[in-house]
């Protein structure tokens, strides 16, 4: 009786014969080279080798170095697909500028575009921002301190607002609270001359780029090695409203900074934690929330609960609804 034919397949789909003479290989240190008959997949794949002393036998991969180098290989290939998917698009970018000039009144035009790399992003908001003549809006979250407005170099960052500026244009940055004071932000506004403005929040979007009202720029990912440049003229209009909403809300900090007062006792950073707190998030939470560190928070929290004197989490929450300083926030909001 003839055995079936041992079909092809890749190592994410291993046989049952292969993961059996693989695991028999592993406990037994070799194998005489006739038994891989079976399972030809394990030599083809990489998971068993000719023993050096005795060529008749198959020694097998550990199956750490194994797993080490498919997952290399596998990383390779990814990356050669993103290297020829920015390729691709580098190749029609300029097409599409063709087609967009000539089909300008359409609604369909292309209008969004993935950026890979942070020199491509950098590249693309330089480019934008050379053919500004109005204004360019800016949120900054906590979490991009490298430059004020998290570009890749704040020389070139100031060498571009500048350009702006001096052709008129001005420029509008939110800023999430734990930037007021930060030196670099300082330093940056320092160094420039014309309309500049800024105003933070406890809590802000992720970063956005509004240039001129015509094109945006946001992250796509976590660690913001991708990202989006958008020219929608829904979504831009959508960015910009959502700008200037939060805007409103926000707290002057240059040309002139303005102290937002404590209400009842309570710091209007106390007053952030205390809304998320009757929420119910964890100090965590409310900490990456807030851009700072648990440590603080944790010492925030234990300020808002002495001020009204509360003696655990479950109390606190209690006393925080009781004393309506919720209430007394948003009546100075509005």
């Amino acid at each position: 009786m003839s055995t079936a034919p041992h079909c092809g397949h890749g190592v994410e789909d291993l046989c049952a014969a292969g993961t059996d003479l693989y695991a028999r290989a592993l406990r037994e240190g070799h194998l005489p080279a006739a038994d891989a008959a079976a399972a030809p997949c394990l030599v083809g794949l990489g998971l068993l080798r000719p023993c050096v002393a005795d060529p008749g036998r198959l020694e097998p991969v550990p199956p750490a170095v194994a797993l080490h180098r498919l997952l290399r290989s596998a990383a390779d290939r990814i990356a050669g697909e993103r290297r020829r998917a920015a390729q691709v698009a580098d190749a029609f970018e300029p097409l599409m500028r063709i087609d967009g000039r000539r089909t300008e009144t359409a609604t369909d035009t292309p209008t969004l575009r993935v950026l890979s790399g942070t020199a491509r992003i950098n590249e693309a908001i330089t480019e934008a921002m050379a053919t500004a003549r109005r204004e360019v809006l800016c949120v900054q979250p906590h979490h991009e301190l490298n430059t004020p407005r998290g570009h890749a170099s704040s020389h070139a960052a100031v060498r571009r607002d500048q350009e702006l500026l001096d052709r008129g244009g001005r420029i509008r940055t939110l800023y999430q609270h734990t930037l007021r004071h930060l030196p670099a932000v300082a330093g940056y506004y320092e160094q420039l001359s014309g309309d500049t403005e800024a105003r933070s929040l406890d809590e802000v979007t992720d970063r956005l780029i509004v240039v001129d009202r015509t094109v945006a720029f946001l992250p796509a990912n976590a660690d913001a090695t991708l990202a989006l440049e958008v020219g929608h003229p829904a979504l831009i209009s959508y960015f910009v409203t959502v700008f200037d909403r939060l805007w409103r809300l926000a707290t002057p900090m240059y040309p002139q900074a303005v102290q937002r007062p404590s209400v009842g006792g309570v710091t209007p950073r106390q007053h952030a934690i205390a809304a998320l707190l009757v929420e119910g998030h964890t100090d965590a939470v409310i900490a990456e929330r807030l851009g700072m560190n648990v440590r603080t928070a944790r010492v925030h929290i234990a300020k808002l609960a002495a001020t009204l004197g509360s003696e655990s989490r479950a109390q606190l929450g209690y006393l925080i609804g009781q004393s309506g300083i919720l209430d007394q926030r948003a009546e100075e909001a509005r």
